[in-house]
């Protein structure tokens, strides 16, 4: 079976006539005139109306878009997922001001993904000092005193962690 390029124009007796727009190492995705866009299997039966050669990537954007992510997500250590607690699923920030005017609400899981996206950001500080040429070794400690310190201010939001190997951890909790 010889495969099918993008471009090429093909007639499927359920979906009517289209052409290929991708082809991943299972299916092509076709977009057919009455039809939108569907993915068909590489082995389905259709018609070649004109069959177009050496447009085929081996590999799909989409493979290639889940294979960076899932390095991302094994090399990078920022934006992991950190799973909220269970009771606070669905639940709700309620800010309420004591002048009077409105409450400000907002899903307390937008309210997580902001304080851990601060965690993700702080650690990124914490290693771009460490890894820092430009720095002293004292103003390196320094500095890092200050992040600690940091942390211990955050501890109060480890009641929303799932787990705690995702907590805050201040000077007390690190000796």
């Amino acid at each position: 079976m010889k495969l099918l390029g993008i471009g090429s124009r093909i007639d499927h007796p359920e979906y009517g006539k289209g052409v290929v727009t991708n082809v991943s190492s299972k299916h092509y995705w076709v977009t057919f005139l009455e039809n939108g866009l569907e993915t068909i299997d590489l082995d389905a039966d259709f018609e070649v109306i004109e069959g177009v050669e050496d447009e085929v990537d081996s590999v799909s954007f989409f493979d290639v878009e889940r294979s960076l992510v899932k390095i991302l997500e094994k090399w990078s250590d920022t934006h992991e997922k950190v799973a909220i607690a269970d009771k606070w699923k669905g639940g709700k920030l309620i800010l309420e001001p004591d002048d009077g005017t409105a409450n400000k609400e907002m899903p307390i899981e937008t309210f997580f993904h902001k304080i851990v996206m601060v965690r993700d950001r702080i650690r990124v500080m914490e290693q771009k000092i460490n890894s820092s040429k430009n720095l002293e070794d004292q103003e390196k400690v320094y500095l890092q005193q200050y992040i600690t310190r940091i942390y211990g201010s955050l501890t109060s939001f480890n009641v929303l962690f799932k787990t705690k190997s995702d907590h805050f951890v201040g000077e007390r909790g690190k000796g």
